[in-house]
């Protein structure tokens, strides 16, 4: 191929001119390249437009699968948060439930307890009441006797009949007017026993080793003593003779 004629080209210095030969060289072979054999020469492909559909394919290809990988990993990341959220709330729920449980279960012990307690003081308190209403029961329901031979002779007859020793009021009345004429004080210096050193003493004139063979429980030692005299003298009377009542004489 001649060199083109370039102006002022014989001017140049080897050097340039085979630069410039090989510029112009490199120039036609691009554009032979670029016109499409058979084709119509207006249908022109660049050699820079070749290269670029199958780089933006397989950049597509690259970022699709990354995005793909990258929901998974989102995914399974969500997954797992869910899961320790849920076993979080699982073991949240069973720890209160247990607090509720161990805390209804101290409040139904402590009510048992002080349940207990009120029981306890209540039933004392119904004891305490009971013995108290038992004494002023038994206060309301005593016997009172006045101080006098009437009063005595009664209070003996009520001895007597809770111990089982028979008499009457008229019996032993009668031998009282008969032996002392009703005197508690009254003592007897001048009959035999008298003389034998034990005198008798008392309402029925009950000497002392008499008085304490047949003394009644319940009753005074005190051989004067107005009812202690009469309940043994009775006593004495029903071993001898049956009663009080069948004594008509010293006996």
């Amino acid at each position: 191929m001649p060199l083109p004629s370039i102006p002022g080209y014989n001017r140049l210095t080897k050097t340039h001119k085979y630069s410039a030969a090989g510029i112009a060289a490199a120039g036609a072979a691009a554009i032979a390249i670029a016109v499409v054999p058979g084709g119509d020469a207006g249908a022109k492909t660049t050699a820079q437009d070749l290269p670029n559909k199958p780089v933006a394919l397989t950049s597509q290809k690259a970022d699709s699968q990354a995005h793909h990988e990258a929901l998974v990993k989102q995914s399974a990341l969500a997954a797992k948060q869910a899961k320790e959220e849920a076993a979080a709330k699982k073991k949240a729920a069973e720890e209160a439930a247990a607090k509720k449980a161990a805390e209804e279960a101290a409040a139904k012990k402590a009510a048992e307890v002080k349940a207990a307690k009120e029981r306890a003081v209540q039933q004392a308190a119904n004891r305490s009441t009971a013995r108290i209403e038992t004494v002023a029961a038994a206060k309301d329901t005593q016997k009172t006797y006045p101080n006098n031979l009437d009063g005595w002779i009664r209070e003996s007859l009520d001895i007597m009949k809770q111990k089982g020793i028979p008499g009457s009021y008229n019996g032993i009345y009668r031998n009282i007017i008969r032996e002392s004429g009703g005197n508690p004080r009254a003592i007897n210096l001048w009959d035999i026993n008298a003389r034998n050193g034990v005198p008798s003493k008392g309402l029925l004139q009950v000497i002392a080793p008499t008085f304490k063979q047949y003394h009644v429980e319940g009753t005074s030692w005190d051989l004067y003593d107005p009812v202690a005299n009469i309940t043994a003298a009775c006593n004495y009377a029903a071993a001898r003779y049956g009663s009080m009542d069948n004594v008509n004489g010293p006996y």
